[in-house]
């Protein structure tokens, strides 16, 4: 991992493109928020005690489990004996296996941000930007994921697990952690417009870092490398989505093009950005040539999710021109590039876990067949290299089974790199 020195150096050398100012708080819901009162004062240096797994395992409405946490994550912490004020930034939360901001996602950051606000007055609450990360303040992290009964996210989910950590950039470590579980009744977990919009997805290693910060850290324990790698470009990938979900497309698109200037702003949510901002800006040109990025970013990691909808229970795509107009361009950017790559390809579908699980199974084979087809149609000599699999709701990413917005990426289709001539192999 890289000294405490080495980071405050790259923050300190940080380009003048990334020292742009925060746009401040994304919109949130209209729900007004609960009173939520801390159980000790404000903290400075860890008290670590963390509550027990049985009790996290409890599922608690939302607003009392999100209540819950907050000040078990803030009561960890004793009072500073000077009462000087500290610096706190909070990087959006995210689900914890898609990495896509929610509307519950922005609803708990805005809850969190009241608390600190109105009952813990020594934080300093400033927004997450590159100028606030140059100060070494403390960074508040949190995952909001559908789980199973066990806790794992895997089969029928039923409840969301909630994952809070508070980073100290000035230490390099984890200094406090508070974890719980929420029902499911009245969530919305739907993404918000850039991750509902966004045409692809791949694990990234910046969101694993993210994540593994919060879910697979101890309070004492070092930020994982990866996060700190990349944090300065997540400020402008943040000011990045914040103006693309307010309508500020233009600020969205410069936000996007600097982080592309940083070596940890090569991400696929950067290139989905580029996409979607030149896509509203009318820029058509433009966004086929960033739609042909986003492919063969995908093509050299050996993995590309494709959000292709379809009518329930067919394998015709969604009717609805403002979701699917824009499919036989990707088809054909998609069979362009991979044909110039001579990659080989396994079309594998995808379907959300609602419906009989032998019906899914054939239904995601039929839908990955079709994309073939169309590829082929696109690029013949594609024929004799792409195979095809239907996994139905085996390898779902949200699993709430909902069908709808909220759980659209259960209903993918991935292109996966093989090895040609020998079988598949998986990456």
């Amino acid at each position: 991992m890289k000294s405490q020195n080495a980071i405050r150096r790259s923050l300190t050398t940080l380009s003048g493109a990334a020292l742009l100012t925060s746009l401040g708080s994304c919109t949130t819901t209209t729900e007004p928020p609960p009173v939520l009162m801390p159980p000790a004062p404000i903290v400075e240096v860890l008290a670590p005690a963390e509550p027990s797994p049985a009790a996290a395992a409890v599922a608690h409405p939302f607003d009392a489990a999100l209540t819950n946490a907050a000040n078990t994550l803030f009561g960890q912490l004793r009072s500073s004996a000077n009462n000087e004020k500290q610096l706190l930034v909070i990087d959006p939360l995210i689900d914890g296996v898609s990495g896509m901001q929610t509307i519950a996602t922005r609803t708990m950051e805005s809850r969190i941000a009241e608390l600190v606000r109105d009952s813990y007055p020594q934080f300093d609450l400033q927004p997450f930007s590159a100028a606030a990360l140059r100060q070494s303040p403390k960074v508040l992290v949190g995952t909001f994921t559908p789980v199973n009964s066990e806790g794992q996210t895997s089969g029928a989910r039923e409840a969301y697990r909630i994952c809070l950590a508070l980073a100290d950039m000035k230490s390099g470590t984890v200094v406090a952690k508070a974890t719980a579980r929420a029902q499911m009744a009245g969530v919305d977990h739907s993404p918000t417009p850039y991750f509902q919009d966004s045409p692809a997805w791949i694990k990234e290693t910046a969101t694993e870092g993210y994540v593994n910060t919060c879910e697979s850290s101890r309070p004492g324990g070092a930020i994982q490398p990866a996060y700190l790698d990349s944090v300065l470009a997540e400020t402008l990938i943040s000011e990045a989505i914040a103006a693309y979900d307010a309508g500020r497309y233009a600020d969205a698109l410069d936000r996007y093009t600097s982080a592309l200037e940083l070596p940890a702003g090569h991400q696929l949510r950067v290139f989905n950005g580029i996409y979607l901002a030149n896509m509203k800006l009318g820029r058509q040109a433009a966004a086929n040539d960033a739609f042909s990025r986003i492919v063969d970013y995908g093509l050299a990691k050996k993995y590309l999710a494709v959000k292709f909808l379809f009518k329930p229970g067919t394998t015709a795509f969604l009717p609805d021109k403002q979701v699917s107009a824009h499919y036989p361009m990707w088809v054909k950017e998609i069979a362009r590039r991979a044909a110039q790559s001579k990659s080989c390809l396994e079309v594998v579908g995808h379907t959300s876990r609602s419906g009989a699980e032998p019906l899914n199974q054939r239904l995601s084979k039929l839908r990955a067949e079709y994309i073939k087809k169309r590829l082929e149609a696109e690029a013949p000599p594609l024929a004799k290299r792409i195979t095809t699999q239907g996994v139905g709701s085996r390898d779902n990413l949200v699993g709430t089974g909902k069908d709808n917005i909220s759980d659209a990426w259960d209903r993918r289709v991935v292109f996966q790199v093989t090895a040609c001539g020998g079988g598949s192999q998986y990456y």
